[in-house]
């Protein structure tokens, strides 16, 4: 693509969504994104600076209200939603309607199959359409899905927690080397903001201070991705998530048992191999395993190992940022996917 690109945010006030205006602001092939609002009244906030005041002095970052008119006539040609599941499944429709091509953060369009869609109970106004969106979305895990996502009109951008575990079990699961009858357990922490920007009583401080909590056993909406994107039986994977007292980050570890006996040597060629040329994951060598410290504030997977005496029994390590490799640094890392540019431009 030619020029610059002119993108808009809609849902810069959340957390991801503030991750997101922040790395567009600054890359390079660009225009400033338009930021949009769907509040209504004299109260809406103007600026995003109003409710992030760490951007005032920065030159504005008006909101605007949301309308496809405008989009168009502002030449707007990729729209990001970091929206809840029900408004983005609302509005991406009519994006694609618009001709606009569609990054959507939520979890609106990952999921392939009814069973593990009905976790979100959407109820669409018109179901053909939805059906035929959800065929037409790609999975925006790039390190995967890089060929796919880059002729993509509507991109799904993975679940935060889904992208630690798929990304380390994922060369294992593809070269047959796991036992999947064996079953696979991940044990999945991450810090509060992965929750989002509006409280509940289980992530106000005096719930999460001085606290480790675990939640949505074998119901997490992650869970469906997960075993979608790996070919899993729901039986085949125990996936817990806790919940860390600390602002962003997720660690997974996740246990494993081999077909056959390996060496740690062969399991980290194995991991090398299938990671070769993927900018934005990082391989440890055993004995040294990632550290959440080492990956935020970064849009790195950070994955390690250990292996048992046995060469059978294997522990993976995997860190991601939720806010960037696990939301808004994967988003731009699939918009330059889709505009033919380098994964990495925007993010180092």
């Amino acid at each position: 693509m030619s020029g610059k690109l002119k993108t808009a945010v809609l849902g810069a006030s959340g957390y991801s969504g503030l991750a997101l205006t922040r790395i567009l602001d600054r890359h390079p092939r660009l225009e400033a994104p338009v930021l949009l609002s769907r509040e209504d009244g004299d109260d809406r906030p103007q600026d995003l600076a109003d409710i992030f005041p760490e951007l005032s002095g920065n030159g504005g970052y008006p909101l605007r209200p949301l309308s496809w008119r405008e989009l168009k006539r502002q030449g707007v040609q990729l729209l990001f939603l970091a929206t809840p599941e029900e408004t983005s499944r609302s509005l991406v429709p009519e994006a694609i309607s618009q001709g606009l091509r569609v990054i959507d953060l939520s979890g609106a369009w990952r999921l392939k199959q009814a069973r593990h869609a009905a976790i979100y109970s959407f109820q669409d106004a018109d179901s053909v359409t939805a059906a035929e969106l959800t065929d037409m979305a790609i999975y925006g895990l790039p390190e995967l899905n890089g060929a796919c996502i880059a002729a993509a009109q509507l991109v799904a951008n993975p679940g935060c927690y889904a992208t630690s575990v798929i990304l380390a079990l994922a060369p294992l699961l593809k070269a047959g080397l796991i036992d999947r009858e064996h079953g696979i357990i991940s044990d999945s922490k991450s810090g509060v903001s992965g929750a989002g920007k509006v409280p509940t009583s289980r992530t106000h401080f005096v719930a999460v201070a001085d606290n480790l909590s675990v939640y949505s056993v074998f119901n997490h909406r992650h869970l469906g991705e997960i075993v979608e994107q790996l070919d899993l039986s729901e039986s085949g994977l125990t996936f817990t998530p806790h919940l860390l007292p600390i602002p962003r980050g997720i660690l997974s570890t996740i246990y494993v048992r081999l077909n056959q006996p390996m060496s740690a040597e062969q399991v980290e060629s194995c991991l090398r191999e299938f990671y070769l040329g993927k900018r934005w994951v990082r391989i440890f060598a055993t004995p040294r395993l990632p550290q959440l410290q080492f990956s935020l504030h970064t849009n790195f997977c950070d994955l390690g190992f250990c292996l048992a005496k046995d060469g059978r029994r294997l522990v993976l390590v995997s860190c991601v940022d939720n806010l960037l490799k696990g939301a808004a640094g994967q988003a731009v890392q699939n918009m330059n996917l889709m505009c033919g540019w380098g994964e990495q431009e925007g993010l180092q």
